[in-house]
């Protein structure tokens, strides 16, 4: 492997340890269901999520956890193979590298506590959006960057026609 791999698989690695931190200081100064008021619209929460975003599947017995787990594997592998194809450029290995890490960060909840760690909380009044976590962050950026990538790229220009007169 070459530097500039390094450098983007160093990136995932951020990720994961950033993410695996801040679950570690919520979990170690928190309990389950506890909520801390930030601001109007933003609160600390601790909860487990044994399903995927927004807790698809939260109510199955457990081997959700081996699904999504297997899946999350799947997917970097992928994007690893990807990450070597285009490791010379800027923005696909970025997103690359974010979704990984979140995707690593996210199974490593998975295989520590049967479900993912989630404690940021957005609401307005009582109409919120799930908790999430550092993780979710990362892989959401990560996938508005390769949307972003994919638009922006010379093949998918909508060329329009000359008008002749």
């Amino acid at each position: 492997m070459n530097r500039r791999l390094y450098a983007w698989l160093a990136l995932s690695l951020l990720v994961v340890g950033i993410d695996q931190l801040t679950k570690w200081l919520v979990m170690s100064h928190m309990q389950v269901g506890e909520a801390i008021p930030m601001t109007g619209f933003f609160q600390l929460v601790l909860v487990y999520n044994p399903g995927a975003a927004f807790s698809f599947l939260s109510d199955q017995p457990g081997w959700q956890r081996w699904l999504f787990t297997g899946l999350a594997a799947l997917i970097c592998a992928w994007l690893l193979s990807m990450l070597r194809e285009h490791q010379h450029e800027r923005l696909l290995p970025t997103a690359f590298s974010l979704i990984m890490g979140g995707a690593i960060g996210n199974v490593i909840d998975r295989l520590a506590h049967g479900a993912v760690v989630d404690f940021l909380y957005f609401h307005i009044g009582r109409h919120g959006w799930p908790a999430f976590n550092g993780a979710d962050s990362a892989i959401t950026v990560g996938v508005a960057l390769m949307l972003w990538a994919h638009f922006r790229s010379p093949r998918n220009q909508v060329i329009t026609p000359e008008k002749t007169p």
